[in-house]
């Protein structure tokens, strides 16, 4: 019988690894610290690179139906909205073998629930991991859960990390405040056209999500300090309109729309490479447990499931469930690692000084750099 697993952690990571492990044939026993089983209500783009991991999972076009597929992209000046450098993604299909997705992170979200009971996940919600012994993963409430293997997939505050290091995650130097709001006829050559607009330590991302009837947005500033934690304290009346005070007439227009609807501030906060993800054999991390990044190249949730999906394939062809798991750190660090690097690079990129000289010498961003050809169905193991 192959080895019973536990995963701590819910979100996108969390659940795409139990529904490969699952299909893999593995009991799967899922915890989740939320009430319920969902998630908060924002957008998350897809890359070609975790479009062929969730094809891992069966779940590719499920997830494509219910996101948008955009034809382009741009990036565009703070000041006057002219194009800096444009992308086409209508391609990626035929360039990559699997679309370029943006999708609200609740339809996501669902879809890899569905994946995850046909698959026969235990699935437990309420379920806090507030610590862990052994691969025994310890409850706030003190019951205890013990499995054969132990994955940490709980985020950037992860329990299972203490096995690892006690130094908490860091702030960034970056704050963000995010906001979905409907798709009016204002904002439609926006979401027909998404992209960002940079200037000088800001930038404002948008693009549409839900078959797009609604835009996300996510506005980027860069700040010495954050004292607030949390993914959801309402921002402050004025705070967006202060400041992006001068940018252009289409950022006014996003601006306008967030302070009109529910709109929520947070720090950007990461974590450190680790030189393991791999403790007493048989606990592991995966995810933004492993390596919480910055969002500025897109990629956090592609990390997470090609983690997810790299993770079950090792384990399925591994003698031992100690193989596995160093199977899967090897094939994965290095490139997380770099993730993480180039993440933090582009945001001085994209938030540098001279707004005027973006895109003057070759661009390095997510697809430049590769990152879209990665194929973790095939990657070498």
């Amino acid at each position: 019988m192959k080895p019973s697993i536990l995963i701590a952690g819910g979100g996108i990571g969390g659940m795409t690894a139990a529904a490969a492990l699952a299909q893999a044939g593995f009991p799967v026993h899922l915890l989740e610290a939320a009430p319920a089983f969902g998630e908060i209500g924002a957008g998350v783009t897809l890359s070609p690179n975790a479009m062929r991991g969730l094809d891992f999972i069966g779940a590719l076009e499920a997830v494509a139906t219910a996101g948008v597929e955009p034809q382009r992209q741009r990036i565009q000046h703070w000041q006057d909205g002219r194009t800096l450098f444009a992308m086409e993604r209508g391609d990626s299909r035929t360039k990559y073998g699997a679309p370029y997705v943006y999708i609200h992170r609740a339809d996501l979200h669902q879809i890899l629930l569905a994946a995850a009971r046909e698959a026969g996940v235990k699935l437990q919600a309420d379920a806090p991991v507030v610590a862990s012994e052994g691969t025994t993963a310890i409850l706030a409430n003190g019951s205890r859960i013990e499995a054969d293997v132990l994955i940490g997939a709980d985020g950037l505050k992860s329990a299972i990390r203490q096995r690892f290091e006690t130094q908490a995650a860091h702030f960034t130097g970056h704050v963000a405040w995010r906001a979905v709001v409907p798709m009016t006829e204002t904002l439609a050559p926006l979401g027909e056209w998404p992209g960002v607009h940079v200037g000088p330590g800001r930038m404002i991302t948008r693009y549409p999500v839900r078959h797009s009837r609604l835009l996300n947005l996510v506005f980027f500033a860069r700040s010495d300090a954050w004292p607030d934690e949390g993914w959801t304290i309402p921002a402050q009346p004025g705070e967006l309109a202060a400041t992006y005070a001068g940018w252009c007439d289409e950022a006014q227009a996003m601006i306008a729309a967030a302070e009109a609807a529910p709109h929520f501030r947070w720090a950007i906060n990461a974590r450190t490479a680790l030189p393991h993800w791999v403790v007493d054999g048989r606990v592991a991390l995966l995810g933004d447990a492993a390596h919480a990044m910055t969002p500025f190249l897109g990629q956090g949730a592609a990390c997470a499931i090609e983690d997810a999906v790299v993770l079950a394939r090792a384990m399925a062809i591994a003698a031992t469930p100690e193989a596995g798991l160093l199977a899967y750190e090897a094939a994965r660090k290095a490139r997380a690692n770099f993730i993480q690097a180039e993440s933090n690079a582009n945001a001085d990129r994209m938030q540098g000084a001279d707004t005027d000289m973006f895109g003057l010498s070759k661009l390095r961003n997510e697809e430049s750099l590769g990152l879209f050809d990665y194929d973790c169905r095939t990657v070498d193991i």
